[in-house]
């Protein structure tokens, strides 16, 4: 695995189209989920995109935004591993690189996720807390946790 990231500045046009298919192929078609995944958090001056790349292939994702773009806090979201990729804790590995990115890039920061409900366990073993009961958002249950400032 090769990890990059990238503002949305530096992303080449074809880097941009396949990170953005990949969203949609994931989570408006896999989850049926019809919500506006263009939100202009992409283009944020302090946004981050993470991509891994396996043998020159984007197979993982997350999107890093700075304090006070989402929450009070750093946030990680779009996380995703290709259906292609799955299976090879690639998940794992693409949250502890999310987490350390925003560690050196926000130091100071919590960091804040709107998890899938059904990913709580997942996020809880990688130190997150729940922090607010279970909501919908569009139509999927989620709840906010957070992983405490490492300082």
């Amino acid at each position: 695995m090769y990890w990059q990231r990238y503002s949305f500045a530096d992303l080449d046009t074809n880097t941009l189209y396949t990170v953005l298919k990949l969203r949609v192929d994931v989570f408006v078609v896999e989850q049926q989920c019809p919500y506006p995944e263009l939100d202009d958090k992409d283009r944020h001056q302090g946004a981050l995109h993470l991509i891994g790349y396996d043998n020159g292939e984007l197979v993982a994702y997350a999107r890093l935004l700075p304090p006070g773009c989402s929450y009070d806090e750093c946030s990680i979201g779009r996380v995703l591993v290709a259906p292609c990729a799955r299976g090879r804790g690639l998940a794992h590995a693409l949250m502890q690189q999310a987490i350390e990115a925003c560690r050196q890039q926000w130091p100071q920061s919590a960091i804040r996720i709107g998890a899938q409900d059904y990913l709580r366990q997942f996020y809880a073993a990688l130190g997150f807390q729940a922090v607010s009961a279970v909501y919908l958002e569009d139509g999927i249950p989620h709840l906010e946790m957070l992983l405490p400032n490492a300082t």
